[in-house]
């Protein structure tokens, strides 16, 4: 898909569904490459779940850190944005080799089933733009579907919550704040790494979170942990 027509639309379809969508461009390709930087690392064939693909800007950048037993879901709650995928997987090299390897879900991530079945997960979804309820709700969904030592990715934009604030109802700078609370307790927790990408509209942090450390790291920390606490040798 020429990128001009991708923004093209994702812009009407953004009209239509901001709250669901959250942006009026198809995230950058600096913003995409970033998202998927966890999947460069060394590491062995794993199953990937995309939240809210959209046009596919970003899976483009997934598809091309494939390996060749890695098991891809996109999972995408738009109808059109569905259909969009749809046939860039049928008309699109760089989509169409990889269709063995993925599977579109249309539907609310909250309604996929399992329990430690992602090693990675990316997500698209605006956060900012939910209630504060659904947002720990899709936290917790993240939880449940990584597996031990996963790795959660997703983007925010640079100071949306205080650049909003000032200029919305009561209402709204209470939900503003009280997301803003759960967000931030799930950061100061969980994030392992973070990247500030300037060349997107706007301007975005993208964040890497592990809730729940693999067998070898809690070894690790265990192990650390007992010689903390190991009583010194008298003299």
């Amino acid at each position: 898909m020429r990128f001009w027509a991708e923004c093209g639309d994702f812009i009407r379809e953004s009209r239509r569904h901001f709250h669901d969508t959250g942006a009026l461009l198809p995230s950058s390709r600096f913003l995409a490459h970033a998202l998927a930087s966890e999947l460069r690392k060394r590491r062995n064939p794993c199953r990937i779940l995309e939240v809210g693909p959209g046009t596919g800007s970003v899976t483009r950048h997934i598809l091309r850190n494939l390996l060749p037993s890695d098991q891809l879901d996109l999972v995408e709650l738009n109808s059109h944005f569905i259909t969009v995928l749809e046939q860039r997987f049928d008309r699109e090299w760089r989509f169409w080799q990889h269709r063995d390897q993925v599977k579109v879900i249309h539907a609310a991530v909250q309604d996929l089933a399992g329990e430690g079945t992602y090693d990675y997960i990316i997500s698209g979804l605006p956060l900012n733009n939910f209630g504060v309820s659904l947002v720990r709700e899709i936290y917790q969904c993240y939880s449940r579907l990584l597996k031990p030592g996963g790795t959660l990715s997703y983007y925010e934009y640079v100071l949306i919550r205080q650049l909003q604030t000032p200029f919305v109802p009561r209402d709204e700078r209470r939900r503003l704040y009280q997301v803003g609370r759960v967000v931030g307790k799930y950061i100061r927790t969980y994030q392992v790494r973070k990247q500030r990408i300037f060349m997107n509209v706007p301007p975005a942090v993208v964040r890497h979170l592990r809730f729940k450390p693999d067998a070898e790291t809690s070894a690790s920390l265990g192990e650390r942990r007992e010689q903390l606490v190991r009583p010194g040798r008298a003299h």
